[in-house]
């Protein structure tokens, strides 16, 4: 029925707009008409047939001044109005309809039959939550600690601008380990491999940088390749790349529970920042499913992240853990948008344990094991080392903000790491987490970007500007891998300025910032 009003009201107009074009026709016939007339009488009328074609031009044109002032006028207005709301309606539908539809897509897949109902059959809700939700929530007031880089009004931080300030650094990462169609690269790889952490991180400096096509498309890339098409239906498979047989597929199907929060944690910030509901709705299913899936209660430590949900159970009675998985302002973060389920803010609470617990010298092991009744012991497989994930610890540790709970303990007690980096120039490849002692190669470059957060907390700031310089004569010298532009584009896109993470975890970005300001 609706389709067949719609054709008929076209009919309709189409008829309308027949008649303004010959009521147009009747016009001008009367213009010509009078240029006959007055040529006929200046040659005496010489000619029958211009007299007659005069009288009849004549006489349309009266009738088309008839009906003009008979209220002709007021139904062509109408008319042109009319045609004129139909194209803006029809424009108004064209911009709207993708967002229309995403909405709609999110809940579809909520609905949809087989695994998908079975496995969100108790997240129905949220979708209609996140539809019902205001459009974008108020940011709390920039903190003392940073009101020099966030002197803007607090609006500023939740709209986007026409154009974002440039942000080189990202450009170049998209350029070097980012393919077209939205696939985060490790580059020198012999699988040429893509992980889930990779697709996480690149979603959330797109998020930072304003990006929304890149965001987009890391996004698809990700749904399409590592969640089957549907990430409100699964998590995303941690390792993607070229098999053995040439092939390009998932590789382990298992998940990682850091890019998983990663995720959640972009799309929920995206939702907001952007105001699009269907991010909101996929962040906050998400979520859920990383609660559901990738955490555990530990006798004696609570409810933790696990790396992933199968594999991390060595005996009944231990766990394997990533302190690094665990990055507090993302904890509370999501917390922030789905405060209904108490179990953000009881994993809130106990990730200060798991970072110090586990580092009893002041260095973050990569892993550690914990056992019920004995607390944490060094990890067997990799023999207490602190390297290439513990170097994380310290860069979440020193991005909180200065009314996060934790920032103060955990930058004391992660004093050693600092320590370190004054007295030897640069942090460490890699340190025994249970002796302190360091290997004797110096991390790259991306480990000195990643102390800098750490070091200007700690109020160091000669330490922390000379890591910078570090970083900039390492990046002279040689190319960085996939991994240590992740870790620069963290720790200077910080202390440039570029974003902050809120007391309670929400993301706070510099998009205000006028085009014609230089970028850093």
């Amino acid at each position: 029925m609706a389709r067949q009003a719609g054709r008929d009201e076209g009919v309709g107009r189409i008829g309308r707009i027949g008649r303004i074009g010959r009521i147009g026709r009747i016009g001008r016939e009367a213009g010509d008409a009078r240029e006959a007339a007055g040529a006929g009488e200046a040659c005496g009328r010489r000619h029958a047939r211009a007299d007659a074609w005069a009288r009849r031009a004549s006489r349309a044109s009266r009738g088309w001044r008839t009906f003009w002032r008979g209220g002709g006028r007021g139904r062509v207005r109408a008319v042109v109005a009319s045609v004129v709301a139909s194209f803006s309606v029809m424009a108004f539908a064209a911009a709207t309809l993708p967002v229309s539809w995403r909405v709609a897509a999110a809940a579809e897949r909520t609905r949809s039959g087989g695994e998908r109902a079975g496995g969100l059959r108790d997240t129905a809700g949220l979708i209609e939550i996140s539809a019902a939700a205001p459009a974008s929530t108020p940011i709390p007031a920039a903190p003392r600690r940073f009101a020099q880089p966030f002197a803007q009004p607090a609006r500023a931080f939740a709209v986007a601008s026409a154009c974002a300030p440039s942000w080189p650094r990202w450009d170049r990462f998209k350029r070097d380990f980012v393919s077209a169609d939205g696939r985060v690269i490790d580059v020198g790889s012999a699988d040429e491999r893509t992980v889930s952490e990779g697709q996480a991180y690149g979603l959330f400096f797109a998020l930072v940088a304003n990006d929304r096509a890149a965001f987009d498309a890391l996004l698809r890339w990700t749904e399409d390749n590592l969640a089957q098409g549907d990430l409100s239906a699964r998590l995303p498979a941690w390792l993607w790349g070229r098999a053995a047989d040439g092939a390009w597929r998932v590789l382990d199907a298992n998940a990682a529970s850091d890019a998983d929060l990663w995720l959640a944690y972009a799309l929920l910030e995206a939702g907001r920042l952007w105001r699009e509901r269907s991010y909101t709705a996929r962040g906050a299913l998400l979520a859920k499913r990383v609660l559901d899936e990738e955490t555990a209660t530990l006798p004696g430590l609570g409810l933790v992240l696990l790396p992933g949900p199968t594999g991390f159970r060595p005996a009944r009675d231990a766990w394997r853990l990533n302190p690094s998985y665990s990055p507090p302002q993302a904890i509370r973060g999501i917390g922030a948008h789905v405060p209904d389920d108490a179990r953000w803010a009881r994993l809130a609470a106990g990730v200060g344990r798991v970072l110090t617990d586990s580092a009893p010298r002041g260095f973050a092991p990569d892993w550690a094991l914990y056992r019920a009744g004995r607390g944490f012991e060094p990890d067997a497989e990799t023999h207490a080392a602190s390297a290439y994930n513990a170097i994380r610890v310290y860069l979440w540790a020193g991005m909180l903000d200065a009314g996060d709970p934790l920032a103060r303990p955990l930058v004391a007690h992660f004093a050693p790491f600092a320590e370190h980096v004054a007295a030897h120039g640069a942090p460490p490849e890699a340190v025994d987490a249970t002796t302190g002692a360091a290997a004797p190669r110096d991390g790259n470059a991306g480990f000195s970007a990643a102390a800098v957060p750490f070091l200007e907390a700690r109020g160091e700031r000669a330490s922390a500007d000379a890591q910078l310089a570090r970083v900039a004569r390492l990046e002279r010298e040689t190319a960085s891998g996939y991994y240590a532009n992740v870790l620069t584009l963290f720790g200077l896109g910080w202390r440039d300025g570029r974003y902050r993470f809120a007391a309670d975890g929400t993301l706070r970005v510099r998009w205000s910032e006028p085009c014609s300001t230089p970028a850093r």
